[in-house]
């Protein structure tokens, strides 16, 4: 006779077992490796064609997985662009596109930042039971009505571990580099207080020496207007690097200002040390390199041993670098269920060099252009590398158009998120990656410079041509150069672009490098390809705003964006002392992490 407990003891032992098969089906979704390395050029990496420069781990990447050849940044510069990126949309539907000279955020004391009601990749991650970090650069706000609010920060947009630059690496942060943040108005306040200084001094002396009666009120005012004058240029740019040149950890100021010569290794640690705390759970690692914008590091252990200078050093660095993090996921056996994915965001900086160090900034392979170009192809064409043994093939090359904006979709494919989602540009880029399909799902694509719509390519289907148009293009300086060398960066509006019409042609799959304007002379199907052009143009600012579009088709304003606030605006840009992090009392702020265990 059956005992009366074995019914009940089967059933337990069915539910624990289908409790166990459940936890197990859900432990193996997938983690994810996202490395992005700041201002890389696609011309400087080994599988893109640079045989001088040595980057043999980010090859093996590439040749253990996919390598795409036309993957596109949403955006020339840091800040949209890695907006674009992590939200899987323009950065101007989040209200950070820029209207004029300022095209990033500037100051960490600002109150311009990735708006809270934003949707990321990490937050949908997190919802989908994933821990989330990110180790290394944010630049994408952290306060916006007082000190510590921390509505743009990392935490608030989905990352449940922050350890890193809430700002960015950039010139002031090291002695003798110079200054990258408006060097103008810095030199402009710099004169003015020269002028104020000399002027009181030559009143005061005109008075004590009786040559005329000057009157004691003009000598106190203009000495209160100099204390002010100075007072304003020296509190936000001569103090920069206690202001911007600081590490978090989560919402805690850990080091202010930060010793820049051991970053490197205290970001790859963080990053190693993240995914083996979470080795048995699903995780999304975003790894942000500091490298390889300028100031460029002297790391003894790779100075000198390029044959680039100090930016081959860099280079080799960051590939030693992603060598070692690749290695922490193989050794822990992760590689067979993890995504890992390598690229930059955006462009080379060709006008960055200077006669001592030589050149700072990126080579952009054939393609013309660099950082802060939207339109032309080297401003914007990046590396893009994912390795997935067992799910993607080793060596395959992908040669569609694709966009860093497409991460946000893949993820969430991965991740099982079928939740509704607001509108996203990018598109799930596995069944391309896997070669289910052969074409992008990209057929038109939009390049934005700030918040004007720069340029735009069209793939036809069935068709290898993918043509591109120019609505405007940058100022070269001086005449006959490769970039705006004489203002160091190019800018995006008024009188530092020519607008075209009708617009720039090229079929960038036969002209690369942008050298030959197509006519109706020499392309049959001109008229046909402007056409279809502009009504996807109309069809994508259908998307973007709630009123009648405007007959320019390459401006818009801030205003037109659905329910968004710009955050790139002056005021929202400025420095303000009751928004600034600080480790200590405001604004004696001062601190040192302890790196003992480097």
């Amino acid at each position: 006779m059956r005992s009366p407990l074995v019914a009940p003891l089967l059933l337990s032992l069915l539910l624990a077992a289908g409790s166990n098969a459940t936890g197990e089906e859900v432990d193996r979704r997938p983690n994810f490796v996202l490395m992005m390395v700041d201002d890389l050029g696609i011309g400087d990496v080994g599988c893109y064609g640079n045989d001088t420069i040595r980057t043999p781990n980010i090859d093996r990447l590439a040749s253990d997985g996919v390598k795409l050849t036309q993957h596109i940044a949403a955006a020339p510069l840091c800040t949209p662009s890695r907006v674009a990126f992590m939200t899987g949309r323009y950065a101007l539907r989040s209200g950070m596109g820029s209207t004029g000279h300022v095209q990033v955020l500037l100051f960490l004391g600002g109150s311009g930042g990735l708006p809270p009601s934003e949707n990321t990749f990490a937050k949908r991650l997190q919802q989908r039971g994933y821990t989330t970090g990110l180790v290394g650069k944010w630049h994408l706000g952290v306060n916006c009505e007082h000190r510590g609010d921390h509505c743009h920060h990392p935490n608030q947009h989905g990352f449940s571990y922050f350890y890193g630059l809430p700002f960015t690496l950039f010139n002031d942060c090291v002695p003798g580099e110079g200054s990258d943040i408006l060097a103008g108005l810095q030199h402009t306040l710099r004169n003015m207080i020269i002028i104020l200084g000399v002027g009181l001094f030559t009143l005061a002396c005109v008075r004590v020496c009786g040559l005329l009666e000057v009157s004691l009120w003009l000598l106190v005012a203009l000495f209160f207007l100099t204390i002010l004058a100075t007072a304003v240029w020296y509190v936000p740019f001569k103090l920069l690097p206690t202001w911007n040149c600081i590490i978090m950890r989560n919402q805690e100021v850990i080091e202010q200002p930060m010793t820049v010569e051991t970053l490197p290794q205290r970001l790859l640690g963080e990053a190693q040390n993240f995914i083996k705390k979470n080795v048995d759970s699903p995780f999304l690692l975003f790894f942000s390199l500091a490298h390889i914008h300028t100031p460029l590091f002297k790391t003894p252990a790779f100075a000198g041993k390029s044959n680039h200078g100090r930016y081959g050093d860099n280079l080799e660095e960051v590939d030693w670098i992603i060598g070692k993090l690749t290695e922490t996921v193989d050794s822990l056996g992760l590689a067979n269920n993890t995504l890992m994915y390598f690229t930059s965001d955006h462009g080379g900086h060709l006008e960055d060099a200077d006669s001592i160090t030589g050149q700072k900034g990126g080579w952009n392979s054939i393609y013309k252009g660099g950082k802060a170009m939207g339109g032309w192809e080297g401003g914007i064409r990046v590396p893009g590398i994912f390795r997935w043994p067992g799910r993607l093939a080793a060596g395959r090359v992908v040669d569609e158009p694709t966009s860093l904006m497409d991460l946000y979709p893949t993820l969430k494919y991965l991740a099982k998120d079928t939740q509704p989602d607001r509108h996203l540009d990018g598109y799930n880029l596995m069944p391309l990656l896997e070669g289910k399909v052969e074409r992008s799902e990209h057929e038109f694509m939009f390049h934005y410079c700030g918040i004007y719509l720069n340029a735009v390519r069209w793939h036809p289907p069935g068709n290898d041509s993918v043509f591109k148009v120019h609505f405007f293009t940058p100022n070269f300086s001086p005449p006959g150069a490769g970039g705006c060398y004489d203002t160091k960066i190019c800018q995006c509006h008024g009188e530092h672009v020519t607008h075209h019409n009708p617009p720039l042609l090229y079929d960038i799959f036969h002209d690369p490098s942008e050298s030959h304007p197509l006519t109706p002379d020499t392309e049959p199907r001109y008229a046909e390809i402007l056409e279809q052009i502009a009504k996807a143009v109309e069809r994508h600012r259908s998307t973007l705003t709630d009123q009648q579009t405007s007959d320019d088709t390459h401006s818009h304003t801030n205003a037109d964006v659905l329910g968004v606030q710009s955050q790139m605006t002056w005021d929202k840009i400025i420095w303000r002392p009751w928004l600034q992090p600080c480790c200590g009392t405001f604004p004696f702020c001062g601190c040192t992490e302890d790196t003992a265990h480097i």
